[in-house]
């Protein structure tokens, strides 16, 4: 079972909503090189409301993934693609199915 996660909320600038969808999908391939991220979610919360979830055994596995690329060109990204700049909340998981 996954033990940590991060929750990443995004919010498109205006007009950039197509734009923050098509940087998440092309994400996916980064992602799925690393071999500590457990699970990962590119999310649609709503109009303009993005996020992404990610699950990982160890603070070992999270760390890597914070330093990795995907999170690099997140925040290289984030001046021209969110309104808001990406906060990263770290939490703890009690239960997983």
């Amino acid at each position: 079972m996954p033990k940590l996660a991060l929750y990443v909320p995004l919010k498109a600038k205006p007009g950039k909503e197509r734009d923050v969808a098509d940087f998440l999908t092309s994400a996916l391939p980064l992602v799925q090189a690393e071999p500590g991220t457990q699970t990962w979610y590119a999310i649609e919360e709503g109009p303009g409301a993005y996020a992404i979830f990610d699950t990982f055994e160890t603070e070992e596995d999270r760390q890597a993934h914070l330093d990795g690329k995907v999170a690099a060109a997140l925040m290289g990204k984030a001046d021209e693609l969110f309104s808001e700049p990406p906060q990263i909340h770290k939490f703890t998981l009690l239960a997983a199915k």
